[in-house]
């Protein structure tokens, strides 16, 4: 008998819960959402936009300050950007796990370790990628190349700009930017020029060796003089004899041109102006 009264008043307590969850269906969906997830997502949302913009101010700081540190002569690593790219990934990683650990509760170490075998495959899939990244941090971290060296890469001449993550953009003489991957960088023959400000003549001339010192003399003031027709020059053109040959004397005219006079320009200018002081080597032999 207490038995069948037990059943009963459980069964019209059901039947009011139900009938209160239809008479206000909103306040059942949300009960049912709160069972699903327990959390309160109006605070949650805030916390994360409170995460994402400190996250997003660290990152901004990271980045000046590691752009600073590597502007300074001091420090041997070059200044581009596939360390400024590092970074700013580093900080956000840390960002979004401190907001998924703290604010969802997603133990992410677990997570990264459930990951292990499909990260296997997302490597593969992105394996250019990580070739090109791993390429560049080695092109930086040896000194390879550097931002403003001017090099020449598999028959293009040009100012190497930035080195990427991904790529490395050089600009040519004429202006034209050319982007170069970084894995192809790593593997083809790669020329150091000399500076684009520096001007370079070969010379070979057949003198006495006690006329050198005369000779030089006439020479740089010839060649800085030319060069000066073009644009400024940063001090006195030096000349420097480097070898001995059976018909003379060889050896370069070096000068600095300032920024924005252009250096073939120059050469030509110091290549006509030297020409005189320069003898071929059938005149040295009496052709």
């Amino acid at each position: 008998m207490d038995n069948g009264s037990g059943d009963a008043a459980t069964t019209a307590q059901a039947d009011s819960v139900d009938a209160t969850a239809l008479d206000d269906p909103a306040d059942g969906l949300l009960e049912f959402v709160r069972g699903i997830v327990p959390v309160d997502w109006l605070s949650t949302l805030i916390v994360v936009a409170i995460a994402l913009l400190v996250t997003a101010i660290a990152s901004r700081l990271a980045v000046k300050l590691i752009r600073r540190v590597l502007s300074h002569d001091s420090v041997p690593l070059p200044s581009s950007s596939i360390f400024v790219n590092i970074v700013r990934v580093v900080v956000w990683a840390i960002g979004i796990s401190v907001i998924l650990s703290s604010c969802f509760g997603i133990n992410v170490s677990a997570a990264i370790a459930a990951l292990g075998i499909g990260g296997i495959a997302i490597s593969l899939g992105f394996q250019d990628t990580l070739s090109n990244l791993i390429s560049g941090l080695q092109l930086s971290i040896m000194g390879i190349v550097e931002p403003g060296d001017n090099v020449e890469i598999g028959g293009q001449r040009g100012i190497v700009r930035d080195i990427t993550w991904r790529h490395t953009t050089i600009t040519t003489a004429t202006g034209e930017r050319i982007v170069i991957p970084n894995s192809v960088l790593n593997t083809s023959a790669l020329v150091q020029l000399p500076p684009p400000r520096k001007v370079v003549v070969p010379i070979s001339v057949v003198a006495e060796g006690s006329e050198l010192t005369g000779l030089s003399a006439a020479i740089a003031e010839a060649a800085t003089q030319a060069a000066q027709t073009v644009g400024g020059v940063e001090g006195e053109a030096s000349v420097q004899f480097s070898d001995v040959t059976a018909f003379g004397f060889s050896g370069t005219v070096v000068l600095w041109v300032e920024e924005g006079v252009d250096p073939a320009q120059a050469k030509d200018a110091v290549v006509r102006a030297v020409a005189p002081f320069t003898r071929t080597a059938h005149d040295a032999v009496g052709f």
